[in-house]
């Protein structure tokens, strides 16, 4: 996950909550959940694009879910467990980057290749 995340441009993280987070402009666009409150799954919690979160839950239940806490606002869960498709998580960490970061960054990842 840090690969993934510090990859984007101007990332950096900070452990908030016991996890590390990562950010772009002090925004949150990624937290680990390291089997949080005893769930039985290491997970990464991201900011879904907007009305994404259900339909991505509905397309693939086994790797997406509702976190608590932030699940309310859009958020997802990706299981990174087992054997994950880090290709997907990237993409999918990629998306959540795009919606917190601001234009002139969205713009640097835009430039670059796809993911």
């Amino acid at each position: 996950m840090r690969a993934i995340c510090l990859a984007l441009p101007e990332a950096t993280e900070k452990v908030a909550w016991g996890e590390p987070t990562w950010r772009v402009n002090g925004r949150l666009f990624a937290q680990l959940d390291d089997h949080h409150h005893g769930a039985d799954h290491l997970a990464v919690w991201l900011p879904a694009p907007l009305g994404e979160q259900e339909a991505m839950i509905f397309a693939d239940p086994g790797r997406f879910f509702r976190p608590p806490y932030v699940g309310g606002r859009g958020w997802v869960g990706v299981r990174i467990d087992g054997r994950p498709d880090w290709t997907i998580v990237a993409r999918v960490v990629a998306q959540a980057y795009r919606v917190v970061a601001p234009p002139r960054l969205r713009a640097q990842l835009d430039l670059r290749p796809t993911v």
